[in-house]
């Protein structure tokens, strides 16, 4: 799930941190590296990678950006939905019921925040997905939202009367499918980069020339903006 990255238009909960053009060099970077992780989890499971995006006639703005072999999904959440499903839950369920009716077993709604998101987190939500029965599949965030959502069929209430961009999300969406009746298998939790103090974590993981590897892309970014050898506030104004 992305947004085009346009300076000002994305990665804006970033600032003060870092300028509207970093912010939005900062997103496209962490798309490579998304979309790079995507591949890579590719070539061990039966996973066809997709873009999510929005608004229509924005593609274009990805090009260059994201993996080879992405393919282009439009989740702009326009087709009609349930009563209840507002907002972001539009979207996602937009992008899940288009990769379901394309003839895929399973879909997952990703987040575009988490560069360094672990292979292995990628691949356990496969399995679980290709595994017999209906369930869920959720990789919890460390802010209460969740960075995977993956399913067999388009339930629609899980996305329903949702908090969207709260810390209740992960709960919320846990109870509606308590409720529907479906299984859900929990990943890893994880964390997105969506702040200051989110960005802070990332850079301490990424210091240093092995742990760059996690995320090349982003590494080289922040190496671009001098930001990988620096402390941007003191912890306590951000945490």
């Amino acid at each position: 799930m992305a947004k085009a990255p346009r300076a000002g238009q994305c990665k804006t909960r970033l600032a003060p941190a870092v300028t509207p053009a970093q912010s939005a060099s900062l997103g496209a970077a962490f798309l490579a590296d998304v979309t790079a992780n995507l591949a890579a989890a590719a070539r061990s499971a039966p996973i066809m990678p997709y873009l999510a995006f929005a608004p229509a006639g924005t593609e274009t703005c990805f090009e260059g950006i994201v993996h080879p072999g992405t393919r282009m999904l439009l989740a702009d959440g326009a087709p009609p939905v349930p009563e209840g499903v507002e907002k972001f839950g539009r979207c996602l369920l937009h992008a899940i019921k288009t990769m379901l009716d394309a003839g895929h077993l399973g879909a997952c709604v990703l987040n575009a925040d988490s560069p360094t998101l672990p292979l292995k987190n990628l691949l356990a939500a496969e399995a679980a997905l290709a595994a017999p029965g209906d369930r869920v599949v959720m990789g919890e965030a460390d802010d209460g939202g969740y960075y995977l959502l993956g399913m067999k069929q388009a339930h629609a209430h899980l996305f329903t009367n949702i908090d969207w961009s709260t810390a209740r999300v992960a709960a919320q969406t846990r109870a509606r499918a308590q409720e529907a009746g479906l299984d859900m298998v929990e990943l890893e939790r994880f964390y997105d980069v969506d702040d200051p103090a989110s960005l802070l974590r990332l850079i301490g993981e990424l210091r240093g020339a092995r742990n760059a590897r996690l995320a090349p892309h982003t590494a080289a970014c922040l190496k671009k903006f001098d930001l990988l050898g620096k402390q941007l506030f003191p912890l306590g104004e951000v945490a």
